[in-house]
């Protein structure tokens, strides 16, 4: 028996995208957050020199990998304590969200927890594993079937994200109820409003320069391995982090998860069997992605140069912006329906994300890309300046 799968969302863009391209000066397509920057150069001769990759790679990371992962929760997320066995590299996020429920061995009867506005794959996961899907973002309303709740913080599409008490009070939820709790976290080292979240403001910028520990202490989006959080017991908690986002890495297929060793070790074991192993030259490529923080600060001063481009845009053509204190998005409305505004905006030549595709059919938001290039993003600005006066 077939497992019955929603419509992939992205295929109803087409018209849409049809429209835009008809602009004069072409389509501007703000819709998928895919890097369109270069990949680092260190990154880029790290996989070169392992392409001698004759032997089956680790399923559990090279130990230098392991190391790194370790090595960089501890200076870039202020997690302290983790060991090699409680980390582990695997073929990007997406996979891993969409087959978590079934690595844990998750099924009918089960609940898997996601946020209310969410990342589809989050759903289509509970789907694989045939357990129950709950969209709620009240630990009150989690019942007691629950298995696995996932978090998304920072937030796609809204870039929200949760402080160091939400995520205590998730934590304290989920062990009543013996869950695992998960928070994806790939858009962690892009925050740009910290005052949001409750963190330390009006310290360094982050850009390449200011130092690293200073655009730490400042801007730094609490995880839910933080000791300010976990108060030192990680039993049941994992965070998972992509290098697509901060490394212009979409393409590598390269992330990892760290947490409590245990849940490590089951999902380790699995994925053991089933052959999901990241490519050696990947995870070489891995290593000298998260020993340099150059490029990251490069990359962070790229997104937020254009979002400081874009953002007062939208406002100018009448948008409002909700959330978007981090991550690669602007989280928009006009007040109208989702898709009344992105034909609107395809008619200006610029694509979009409906809200529709992350909180349902009722959704007024639309969700707005970063990932162009410079010149892309000031022609939807000036786009927009022209919607403004239309």
């Amino acid at each position: 028996m077939g497992i019955a799968l929603p419509d992939f969302p992205w295929d109803s863009l087409a018209p849409y995208a049809a429209r835009a391209r008809e602009h004069a000066d072409g389509i501007v397509d703000l819709s998928v957050g895919s890097p369109v920057d270069a990949t680092p150069a260190v990154v880029r001769d790290a996989l070169v020199a392992a392409t001698d990759a004759h032997a089956y790679p680790q399923t559990m990371g090279t130990p230098a990998l392991r190391d790194a992962i370790v090595d960089w929760y501890a200076r870039r997320r202020g997690v302290t304590g983790l060991v090699p066995d409680a980390v582990l590299p695997t073929i990007g996020s997406k996979e891993l969200v969409g087959l978590l429920p079934l690595l844990l061995g998750l099924g009918p009867g089960d609940t898997v927890v996601y946020p209310r506005t969410a990342y589809p794959t989050y759903a289509v996961g509970s789907v694989l594993a045939r357990a129950s899907g709950l969209a709620t973002d009240d630990p009150a309303e989690w019942p007691a079937s629950t298995r696995l709740v996932w978090l998304n913080s920072p937030g796609n599409p809204t870039g929200a994200v949760l402080g160091v008490p939400a995520l205590r009070a998730a934590v304290a939820r989920a062990r009543e109820l013996g869950a695992v709790l998960v928070n994806d976290e790939c858009y962690a080292e892009l925050g740009w409003r910290p005052e949001a979240w409750g963190a330390t403001a009006g310290a360094g910028s982050g850009a390449e320069g200011s130092g690293a520990e200073e655009w730490a202490a400042a801007e730094r989006v609490p995880s839910i391995l933080d000791p300010r959080v976990t108060d030192g017991d990680r039993t049941g908690l994992l965070s998972v982090y992509s290098l697509s986002k901060q490394s212009n890495l979409a393409g590598y297929r390269a992330a990892f998860l760290a947490g409590d060793e245990a849940i490590v070790r089951q999902v380790l074991e699995v994925r053991k069997h089933a052959g999901l192993i990241p490519p050696a030259p990947v995870q070489a490529a891995m290593v000298a992605a998260l020993g340099d923080e150059a490029h990251v600060a490069e990359q962070r001063e790229r997104y937020r140069g254009r979002r400081a481009v874009l953002a007062p845009a939208l406002e100018g053509a009448g948008f409002r912006v909700d959330h978007s204190e981090a991550g690669l998005y602007l989280w928009c409305t006009r007040g109208e329906p989702a898709l009344a505004t992105i034909a609107l905006l395809a008619e200006h030549g610029i694509l979009a994300a409906p809200g529709t595709f992350y909180e349902g059919e009722a959704s007024q938001h639309v969700r707005l890309a970063l990932t162009a290039t410079d010149e892309r993003n000031a022609a939807a600005a000036a786009r927009l300046a022209h919607l403004s006066k239309a």
